[in-house]
């Protein structure tokens, strides 16, 4: 497991490297005018490419390993493994797609993450079996295409949660990684360990990433890199539940409370104002944090002011992302206690987002007024 994971690293790495020496002339397509953009200059937004690379050459040589020489470490690596590597393939080179020319409307991204997720349910059997709500998961028995219906929202709608949050350097990056680990961490305590090898190989392989992206922002992940996270960690945390009993259902959605309130709450905040759910804005909690929380920055050019300012509105979000991890590891068997902590991050990032909005925002949050 951690020479696969230091060659995913490395492979991600180098990928990184020849993105980013040939790919200047792609990042000026993407427009100054975008919403969202909170950086100067022009920035591949190709790490996706680098992400995959790493994913296919270390999910293929564990294969090899297991396969063909006698699986040494013991990580029961079969074909399917390349399956979920096949599977992924159209959400992320539709987002790669749309990295490298910016004109792959939402509509066709949504379409190929919804054709990986059809791809998922056929091919790698994926379905949700129950929800840990006994009348519930008497009715998903009796009934067994609502969770293979349930698994295809969260394949088709995942990768675009991360997308959402995919706005600072270091932030969507940290946040799968910290996820992927936590998945493996369960993975390992019920002994799945070839689960848990894919996902520490893909948390590698993000690092790999995070060398260019944070704190430098050399490199962006793109809608490559964040539909990549969003299939393996759905598929991940699919699997985890659909294998082990044990593991309750409401853990990944612990987990992943944060990119998938984020999206749902964009929907509702969008919808009430009459704007289409896909149509890009400045209001999402990380670019309120950035621009009415992290403004304390020292005198500079507007380049390097804009970079250190996209620097520090990161870890705001990864500490908010650790208080639902933590819990989620603690208490992964536990439904109800799980439950109550996903409502109560409900709750946190609504009463967060309405005092960032009012300018209500406690001083000592701010860390004082700092240089402007």
């Amino acid at each position: 497991m951690i020479w696969l994971s230091v060659m995913a690293f490395l492979v991600t790495l180098m990928t990184g490297a020849a993105v980013l020496r040939w790919s200047q002339g792609c990042a000026a397509t993407y427009g100054a005018q975008m919403p969202q953009r909170i950086h100067v200059g022009e920035v591949p937004r190709l790490g996706g490419i680098a992400l995959l690379a790493g994913l296919l050459v270390s999910w293929g040589a564990g294969v090899v390993t297991s396969q063909m020489l006698g699986d040494p470490s013991f990580l029961r690596l079969g074909g399917w493994a390349l399956w979920w590597a096949a599977v992924l393939l159209p959400a992320v080179l539709g987002g790669v797609g749309e990295d490298l020319t910016h004109r792959l409307a939402v509509r066709y991204r949504l379409a190929l993450t919804m054709l990986t997720g059809a791809l998922a349910t056929a091919l790698l059997g994926l379905a949700v079996p129950r929800l840990g709500l006994p009348w519930v998961d008497d009715w998903m028995v009796v009934n067994p295409w609502i969770g293979i219906a349930v698994a295809l929202l969260a394949v088709t709608g995942l990768p675009h949660a991360f997308n959402i949050i995919d706005g600072c350097n270091g932030l969507a990056g940290m946040v799968a990684l910290i996820v992927c680990l936590a998945l493996a961490h369960v993975a390992l305590q019920v002994g799945d360990r070839a689960l848990a090898v894919l996902l520490v190989t893909t948390a590698a392989a993000t690092a790999g990433f995070l060398f260019w992206n944070y704190p430098r922002g050399m490199l962006f992940a793109g809608d490559g890199g964040a539909y990549l996270w969003g299939v393996v960690i759905a598929f991940g945390s699919i699997q985890l539940v659909q294998r082990h009993d044990l593991v309750s259902p409401w853990f990944p959605m612990l987990l992943l409370i944060y990119p998938v309130w984020e999206t749902v709450f964009s929907m509702y905040r969008k919808w009430v104002r009459g704007v289409s759910p896909g149509m890009a804005d400045a209001l999402h909690l990380h670019q309120l944090i950035y621009r009415r929380i992290v403004w304390g920055v020292f005198h500079d050019d507007e380049s390097r002011r804009m970079l250190m300012r996209n620097n520090r509105t990161s870890p705001y979000l990864w500490g908010f992302t650790l208080l639902t991890v933590v819990p989620a590891v603690l208490f992964w068997k536990n439904t109800v206690v799980l439950i109550g902590f996903c409502v109560l991050f409900v709750v946190m990032y609504v009463v967060a987002y309405l005092a960032i909005i009012r300018f209500k925002v406690p001083g000592w949050v701010k860390g004082g007024k700092g240089e402007e």
